[in-house]
Protein backbone atom coordinates (compact mmCIF):
# COMPACT_ATOMS: atom_id res chain seq x y z
CA UNK A 1 0.00 0.00 0.00
CA UNK A 2 1.73 3.49 -0.62
CA UNK A 3 -0.04 6.69 0.63
CA UNK A 4 0.62 10.11 -0.32
CA UNK A 5 0.08 13.16 2.24
CA UNK A 6 -0.55 16.00 1.20
CA UNK A 7 -1.99 19.79 2.23
CA UNK A 8 0.13 21.06 4.33
CA UNK A 9 1.67 24.57 4.23
CA UNK A 10 2.13 27.81 6.11
CA UNK A 11 -0.92 28.86 7.79
CA UNK A 12 -1.86 31.70 10.77
CA UNK A 13 -2.82 30.80 14.11
CA UNK A 14 -6.61 30.46 14.27
CA UNK A 15 -6.92 28.88 10.95
CA UNK A 16 -8.20 25.77 9.14
CA UNK A 17 -6.27 23.11 6.97
CA UNK A 18 -7.30 20.29 5.68
CA UNK A 19 -5.09 17.50 5.18
CA UNK A 20 -5.48 14.53 2.39
CA UNK A 21 -3.97 10.84 2.20
CA UNK A 22 -4.57 9.13 -1.12
CA UNK A 23 -3.63 5.04 -0.96
CA UNK A 24 -3.09 2.80 -3.72
CA UNK A 25 -1.93 -0.45 -3.76
CA UNK A 26 -4.11 -1.96 -2.14
CA UNK A 27 -7.69 -2.56 -0.39
CA UNK A 28 -8.35 0.71 1.30
CA UNK A 29 -11.65 -0.69 2.91
CA UNK A 30 -10.39 -2.83 4.97
CA UNK A 31 -7.27 -0.66 6.62
CA UNK A 32 -7.66 1.62 9.85
CA UNK A 33 -6.18 4.57 8.53
CA UNK A 34 -4.60 6.62 11.37
CA UNK A 35 -2.77 10.18 11.12
CA UNK A 36 0.04 10.89 13.28
CA UNK A 37 2.66 14.16 13.52
CA UNK A 38 6.02 14.79 14.54
CA UNK A 39 6.92 18.50 16.02
CA UNK A 40 10.78 19.37 15.52
CA UNK A 41 12.76 17.95 18.15
CA UNK A 42 9.96 15.72 19.47
CA UNK A 43 8.59 12.39 19.25
CA UNK A 44 5.91 11.23 16.98
CA UNK A 45 2.81 11.67 18.18
CA UNK A 46 -0.72 9.64 17.70
CA UNK A 47 -3.46 12.50 16.26
CA UNK A 48 -6.23 10.06 15.92
CA UNK A 49 -7.61 7.06 13.68
CA UNK A 50 -10.35 6.07 11.94
CA UNK A 51 -11.79 2.40 11.51
CA UNK A 52 -12.60 0.81 8.06
CA UNK A 53 -16.33 1.40 9.33
CA UNK A 54 -15.61 4.89 9.64
CA UNK A 55 -15.44 5.38 13.70
CA UNK A 56 -13.34 7.59 15.19
CA UNK A 57 -10.89 7.95 18.14
CA UNK A 58 -8.83 10.49 18.96
CA UNK A 59 -5.08 11.45 20.83
CA UNK A 60 -5.20 14.11 22.77
CA UNK A 61 -7.28 16.30 24.70
CA UNK A 62 -5.23 18.94 22.69
CA UNK A 63 -6.92 17.57 19.16
CA UNK A 64 -10.25 16.94 20.44
CA UNK A 65 -12.81 19.00 19.16
CA UNK A 66 -11.07 20.98 17.00
CA UNK A 67 -9.60 17.80 14.36
CA UNK A 68 -11.81 15.97 12.46
CA UNK A 69 -10.73 12.69 10.67
CA UNK A 70 -12.77 11.16 7.69
CA UNK A 71 -12.60 9.12 4.77
CA UNK A 72 -13.88 7.77 1.41
CA UNK A 73 -13.89 4.61 0.79
CA UNK A 74 -14.75 4.57 -2.92
CA UNK A 75 -11.89 7.22 -3.69
CA UNK A 76 -8.88 5.58 -1.32
CA UNK A 77 -8.91 8.82 0.50
CA UNK A 78 -8.37 10.14 4.42
CA UNK A 79 -8.78 13.58 5.44
CA UNK A 80 -7.48 15.39 8.64
CA UNK A 81 -9.70 18.61 8.82
CA UNK A 82 -7.77 20.92 11.47
CA UNK A 83 -9.81 24.08 13.11
CA UNK A 84 -8.35 26.51 15.38
CA UNK A 85 -4.76 25.81 14.58
CA UNK A 86 -2.02 26.96 17.12
CA UNK A 87 1.50 27.48 16.99
CA UNK A 88 2.14 23.89 18.97
CA UNK A 89 0.37 21.97 16.24
CA UNK A 90 3.30 22.98 14.20
CA UNK A 91 4.53 19.43 12.77
CA UNK A 92 4.86 17.01 9.84
CA UNK A 93 1.51 15.28 10.02
CA UNK A 94 1.78 11.49 8.55
CA UNK A 95 -0.96 9.02 7.40
CA UNK A 96 -1.09 5.30 8.15
CA UNK A 97 -2.67 2.43 7.10
CA UNK A 98 -2.91 -0.85 8.98
CA UNK A 99 -5.15 -3.69 10.21
CA UNK A 100 -4.10 -4.59 13.55
CA UNK A 101 -1.02 -1.97 13.84
CA UNK A 102 0.13 0.66 11.13
CA UNK A 103 1.79 -1.32 8.75
CA UNK A 104 1.82 1.35 5.99
CA UNK A 105 3.45 5.08 6.41
CA UNK A 106 3.17 7.94 3.64
CA UNK A 107 5.78 10.30 3.32
CA UNK A 108 4.39 13.14 5.47
CA UNK A 109 3.40 17.05 4.81
CA UNK A 110 4.51 19.85 6.53
CA UNK A 111 1.98 22.07 8.59
CA UNK A 112 3.20 25.26 10.03
CA UNK A 113 1.49 27.57 12.17
CA UNK A 114 2.67 31.07 12.89
CA UNK A 115 1.03 33.14 16.03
Amino acid sequence: VQLQASGGRLVQAGGSLRLSCAASGGTFSVYSMGWFRQAPGKEREFVGRISPSGVTLYSADSVKGRFTISRNNLQSTVHLQMNSLRPEDTATYYCAAGIDTFSYWGQGTLVTVSS
